[in-house]
């Protein structure tokens, strides 16, 4: 009897993943549950167990590929079947084959993408063979490289954010005197949600003509890892003590940059925080997280001058920046939002 393994629905709008690299070859013996695949979506990379035991008869979609849900990848048990074509020699396709990003470049410039010949896995069109055929087929100087995994996700994730979101952003400086360093993110996320309880605008979607107002405060971390930037989601953030938080937030970030988030810890975020202070950054206008509405952002901290009773006094300062979405949020309700934060932050609760 043979399995088809097709490629799941993975959650949270995903319509498509691409296969990251093959765990096994044809002719393996698999045992049920043994790993099959990674996958990488705009959110992560997933690894996919054998549906059961047998031998891998067929891999039907080659690495880097991008395919939609319910396509097969691999099929274990069974006879080979003659007339299916292995993922290395698939017959020649006339589809074009291109991201939605790459799309886009191309009806801005003018290119037929039926007349480009694609460079990328597959033969896939890559931004440069668009822009080279804008320029009348002149290669691209330099190195070039596919736009691959984490790295092509993020490009069409922010390339859509830009695109769709009408963004404003709004900064402050914050006195973090009262917040421990080593509680710095919790200290912000729970300030943040609890801010979000009398500001629920910034805590919400939009989607179509409705504004859907979230009863949870769910909230996304951004977290750089090696392979790009990820957003795992910090469950209860308005109800759970600062430790419990600084627990999770340690525990989601290893994840991350060891690639072992599950899909449910990177589903479901109703606002993001990041922070680049680490990176020297005096305060950053963040990309909002689409869908969501707003995302804050905390600059680098450091010991600044400042003036308390006409004396000059140096304290920690830093910039508190939120980014928001103008057709959802405006920017009178986002400057309060902003303030209600920094006042939790500089009275420490």
């Amino acid at each position: 009897m043979a399995y088809e393994l097709k490629l799941p629905d993975l959650g949270e709008g995903l319509t498509e993943g691409e296969v990251a690299r093959w765990l096994v070859s044809e002719g393996q013996e698999v045992a049920e549950d043994d790993p099959l695949v990674e996958i990488q979506t705009d959110k992560t990379t997933v690894e996919i167990p054998s549906p059961a035991a047998g031998t891998v008869t067929r891999i039907l979609v080659a690495e880097g590929k991008v395919v939609p849900v319910g396509t097969v990848l691999v099929v274990i048990g069974g006879e080979p079947d003659g007339d299916q074509p292995r993922a290395e020699q698939a017959p020649p396709e006339t589809k074009v084959r291109a991201t939605p990003l790459v799309r886009r470049i191309a009806n801005e410039l003018g290119v037929d993408l039926a007349a480009v010949e694609g460079t990328g896995p597959q033969g896939r069109i890559t931004e440069d063979d668009v822009r080279s055929a804008a320029d009348g087929g002149v290669p691209a100087e330099g190195r070039r490289e596919p736009l691959r995994g984490v790295r092509r996700l993020i490009a069409e994730h922010t390339a859509r954010a830009h695109r769709e979101v009408p963004a404003v952003t709004w900064v402050e400086e914050c006195d973090f005197g009262r917040v421990p360093l080593d509680l710095l993110v919790p200290t912000v996320l729970k300030s943040c949600a609890l801010s979000l309880r009398d500001y629920p605008e910034l805590n919400a979607r939009l989607e179509g003509d409705e504004i859907v107002y979230l009863d949870r405060y769910d909230l996304g971390l951004a977290v750089q890892t090696e392979l790009g930037l990820v957003v795992p989601v910090v469950r209860d953030c308005d109800s759970r003590s600062f430790e419990e938080l600084a627990d999770e937030v340690a525990r989601l970030a290893e994840a991350a940059r060891a690639g072992r988030l599950a899909p449910e810890e990177l589903r479901g975020s109703t606002f993001t925080v990041t922070s680049a202070g680490k990176l020297a950054g005096l305060f950053q206008t963040p990309i909002v997280n689409h869908p969501e509405v707003a995302i804050l952002s905390v600059g680098r901290i450091a010991e600044r001058p400042v003036v308390r009773d006409g004396q000059i006094a140096t304290t920690p300062i830093g910039y508190v920046s939120v980014t928001f979405d103008h057709r959802v949020v405006d920017g009178a309700r986002a400057a309060q939002f902003g303030l209600d934060v920094i006042r939790r932050l500089e009275s420490g609760s």
